[in-house]
């Protein structure tokens, strides 16, 4: 039976009321996610307990549990791999270029069709992760704000120059340009990867990895083709092999090339494929 609208308790104590449930109701969404994010570590750690060797028998009896409920713990919950890409809502960061002709006479800042198609498979495979995702899309001349937690970039330093500075601190790999055009080197072994496609081929060389912020605070994860088919065989190659690279490189500093087979009409990523091995930097 509804109140009376005469017995409804005065506005201060309505607001003092309405002040107190919204701080609950933060609080319980804090500690949901702490407990998600232990649950995941929980099942990170069962996972590697699992592949140090011991049963299943073995861990339950360890820790007071039945098989029934280790299996369970196995099989339920999120994935350890969701850390990859951090704690919270995942910003995704494209460098944009500048649309001109516009009726207004202002130029718009836009991003390519394949790289925001990168972006929307990425934040596809982000949901599948329990993950909420944003696009932001970096204006000329590419000045991005690289000191935040749960980012994500997509384009590669003629876009995004200040992000090719940090790079630099990657001791195996990078970016480099001549007269010819961008291409990736691999420093270890002095190999330089070329995008066939500059020459009417259908593959393009991406850079994957994990690159420190600039305050020493944190990383963000870089995934950069030479070209936009480069950028989306970078996340398609996240996509097919997210469990193995995050139990490879967890949380750590690392990076990797990976090649890119389009089809050269539409477009489309036909496959990736790892060109050089997963490089662990040596303060990451």
């Amino acid at each position: 039976m509804e109140r009376d609208v005469a017995d409804a308790p005065p506005a201060d104590v309505r607001a003092n009321l309405l002040e107190r449930a919204q701080s609950i109701n933060e609080k319980i969404e804090e500690h949901q996610a702490a407990i998600a994010e232990l649950s995941g570590e929980r099942r990170e750690c069962l996972e590697d307990l699992l592949a140090a060797g011991m049963t299943q028998i073995q861990i339950a009896n360890a820790l007071g549990m039945s098989r029934g409920r280790i299996s369970q713990l196995m099989s339920a919950g999120v994935k350890a791999e969701r850390a990859f890409f951090g704690t919270g809502k995942v910003t995704v960061a494209i460098g944009g270029k500048l649309e001109t002709g516009r009726v207004d006479g202002k130029p718009l800042v836009v991003a390519s069709g394949e790289a925001f198609g990168a972006y929307e498979r990425l934040a596809d495979l982000l949901r599948t992760l329990g993950l909420e995702s944003e696009s932001e899309i970096v204006p000329p001349p590419g000045l991005l704000q690289l000191n935040r937690p749960n980012l994500v970039v997509l384009t590669s330093p003629r876009l995004l120059p200040f992000v090719g500075q940090v790079l630099d601190s990657d001791p195996h790999l990078g970016f480099a340009s001549d007269d010819d055009g961008w291409f990736l080197v691999d420093k270890t072994t002095n190999t330089v990867y070329r995008s066939p496609s500059d020459g009417g081929e259908s593959t393009d060389y991406a850079y994957l990895g994990r690159l420190p912020r600039p305050d020493g605070k944190g990383t963000f994860l870089y995934l950069a083709g030479i070209h936009s088919p480069g950028t989306a065989g970078a996340v398609r190659h996240v996509e097919a092999h997210l469990p193995e690279l995050y139990r490879e490189v967890k949380n750590r500093r690392w990076s990797m090339l990976v090649a890119t087979k389009f089809d050269g009409k539409t477009r489309k990523v036909l496959e990736t494929s790892a060109v050089t091995p997963i490089y662990r930097h040596d303060n990451g």
